[in-house]
């Protein structure tokens, strides 16, 4: 009887042990950007619902180098990351369309964006790699002219300017002007040195690197942006589904939470770096319906062409994304 009872409390703690689990989450942000705060949140969530779950985060690419997490996760050497899915376009041509120009108008589209046929093409296709999004999350950019105002195509003609992506260089090489590749922190001092005419960044890579003290012009995310660049919150798949029932809800529900928190606080950041060039003196340039539309046009004979070319089922994920309205 001793002895039946000994295995019994062995097999509980055995039992107890199991479902207890600690995930790792890697990402290339600070500590003070908003896709970490994104990540804490659902750190704290999981946390407060005491269902034996921990996720330590690893800021600043101190676990995997920014572009080099997404197969770690897949191959479930790694447990969650944030990170912009076109970095994966490589191992997934269809995840390019995640930074295409035109695609998406503003926030609340991304938001519409995210609940639509496109979105769960593009989440079979994650599943192909083991890999499930938890939060879903689009960051906006818009343009900066060192000498004038960027608002449509016809802006751009014989300007140098810095773009943000393979499609975006492709869609502004189409409008007449010449692309210079750089990191966005080199964006500064070529705008300095007139190697650059002009610029196209996320809200926050324009503040951070104070290119308001460089430029003329500002076109910021606002009723209509280009620039929109999906970058959510993944898990491996296979660590999800073997979570404790309670684990998986407390995960989905901090989850959900802190994707609410991340579209406003996206939409905070464009209203931020409006203010602060606002406040630099620098003129701001809205782009109007008609300008995008004319955009996306030029988009579709250049950005979108090459990716339906270069894409197995390339159109039909295209045709679901622009039938979100």
């Amino acid at each position: 009887m001793k002895l039946a009872l000994t295995a019994t409390v062995a097999a509980f703690a055995l039992t107890g042990a199991a479902t207890a689990a600690e995930l790792r989450l890697s990402h290339q942000w600070s500590t003070g950007d908003i896709r970490h705060q994104v990540a804490e949140m659902v750190a704290e969530g999981v946390a407060a619902a005491d269902v034996d779950l921990e996720i330590k985060i690893f800021p600043s690419a101190s676990l995997f180098k920014a572009r080099e997490q997404y197969q770690p996760l897949s191959r479930g050497q790694l447990d969650m990351t944030v990170l912009p899915l076109s970095y994966a376009g490589g191992v997934q041509p269809s995840y390019n369309l995640t930074l295409m120009p035109g695609l998406v108008k503003n926030h609340d589209h991304a938001a519409r964006l995210n609940e639509s046929a496109f979105m769960a093409a593009i989440e079979e296709k994650m599943a192909e790699d083991d890999v499930m999004a938890l939060v879903h999350g689009y960051l906006a950019g818009g343009f900066a002219g060192k000498d004038s105002c960027i608002t449509s195509p016809d802006d751009m003609e014989g300007k140098q300017t810095r773009a943000a992506g393979k499609a975006f260089e492709q869609m502004l090489a189409g409008a007449g002007a010449s692309i210079a590749s750089m990191a966005s922190s080199e964006i500064y001092n070529a705008m300095q040195t007139g190697v650059l005419d002009a610029a196209n960044t996320s809200s926050s890579s324009f503040v951070s690197y104070r290119i308001y003290e460089q430029v003329a012009c500002y076109t910021p995310a606002g009723d209509y942006a280009l620039w929109f660049m999906y970058q959510p919150l993944l898990i491996n798949k296979s660590t999800f589904e073997g979570l404790t029932p309670e684990q998986q809800a407390a995960l989905t529900e901090a989850s959900a939470a802190a994707e609410a928190f991340y579209l406003e606080e996206a939409k905070k950041e464009d209203a931020e770096s409006r203010r602060v060039f606002e406040e630099a003196g620098v003129e701001i340039a809205d782009m109007t319906a008609e300008e995008f539309e004319a955009w996306r046009a030029l988009a579709t004979e250049t950005s979108y062409k090459a990716f339906v070319e270069e894409t197995p089922g390339g159109q039909e994920l295209l045709d679901l994304a622009l039938s979100v309205d």
